[in-house]
């Protein structure tokens, strides 16, 4: 086996500029969807990013405990968990784990070596954790066999929440978490498993799934603000949001639905509204606010569906869209 390698002081400032431009391969041909910025080269760009996992998300009978797993869910979907320059790049946990499985399409600028992997001690993300060394290891598939993941998912000894802990504040020099967001991230990847995998290994990334996801955050954002639990809201929302703004990219560049993304902007402005409210801890977060918005957000997702065949969730447009992309 290879002795890890030392990452040159120049390898990782040439890294750290790529980071902070942004991440696009040149300023006249912009990524037309992020995540293909973390994309092995010679991937299956369709299938990458057309088509997703489904997830093997088991559901619980026990109230409390599907409260937990909703906001873990919604935590692991926004890069606002991990901050830093992680969130700066887009990176949340999802990113390497999709719907919580593993990404074998997932290749990083001077995180990567092969695809599929990831270096969770580069320095650039962590300065508690960061050894200088390239040492990157295989994306682990968290819905696999609980037997063969590197921590005892077992509730006793808490080893799952003290790991996810010190992923998001020292692996990526995170914000702390909420506890409930501690406990919610836990109680997530043990819902994981094989036994509840759908039929169907894969599905279409559409809006309808986007949109369900961000209804599923705001409904735990609301749960938690009833509790008054506002750090909770707060990043349920900002999860939200996020499924909102991967539903926007998809939109851009389409003349004929202009219309449709000011209104697509103004629902996530009307969260962020909330959001605002809830930080601050003098103000009084208007308690319906939340279910007029999800009221209103199928009338949005139906005209979104019907406008999905003009935009890039479609898979024959995302292909030629990535084309032009392509240098000569």
């Amino acid at each position: 086996m290879d002795r890890p390698r030392r990452r040159s002081a120049a390898a990782v400032a040439c890294f750290a500029a790529s980071l902070a431009a942004g991440l696009a391969l040149a300023a006249d041909a912009p990524a037309p969807i992020r995540a293909l910025n973390w994309v092995a080269p010679g991937a299956d760009l369709t299938r990458a990013i057309a088509t997703q996992p489904t997830e093997c998300l088991a559901k619980s009978r026990d109230p409390a405990t599907a409260r937990k797993v909703e906001i873990g869910r919604a935590a692991f979907r926004t890069p606002v968990l991990l901050g830093g320059q992680a969130a700066r790049a887009g990176l949340a946990c999802e990113t390497c784990h999709r719907d919580g499985r593993d990404n074998p399409d997932f290749h990083f600028p001077g995180i990567s070596g092969a695809p599929g992997t990831a270096d969770v001690t580069q320095s650039l993300f962590s300065t508690h954790r960061g050894d200088g060394i390239d040492n990157p290891k295989p994306i682990p598939d968290l819905s696999g066999p609980k037997a063969k993941l590197k921590i005892d998912q077992a509730p006793q000894g808490r080893a799952l929440e003290s790991f996810i802990h010190g992923l998001v504040v020292e692996e990526f020099d995170g914000p702390e978490p909420s506890p409930a967001v501690l406990e919610g991230l836990a109680a997530y990847v043990r819902a994981l498993n094989a036994a509840a995998c759908p039929r169907a290994t894969r599905e279409p990334v559409n809006v309808r799934r986007l949109m369900d996801d961000a209804r599923r955050a705001v409904l735990a954002a609301r749960d938690a603000q009833s509790r008054g639990d506002r750090a909770t809201a707060v990043l349920m929302l900002a999860s939200a949001r996020t499924r909102l703004g991967l539903i926007d990219e998809r939109f851009a560049g389409a003349e004929r639905i202009v219309a449709l993304r000011a209104a697509l902007i103004a629902a996530s402005a009307r969260l962020g509204q909330t959001q605002a409210a809830l930080r601050d801890a003098d103000a009084a977060a208007d308690p319906a606010a939340l279910d007029r918005w999800l009221a209103d957000s199928r009338q949005l997702e139906g005209d979104l569906v019907a406008a999905e065949p003009g935009s890039l969730f479609d898979a024959k447009r995302l292909q030629s869209a990535m084309t032009r992309r392509l240098p000569a």
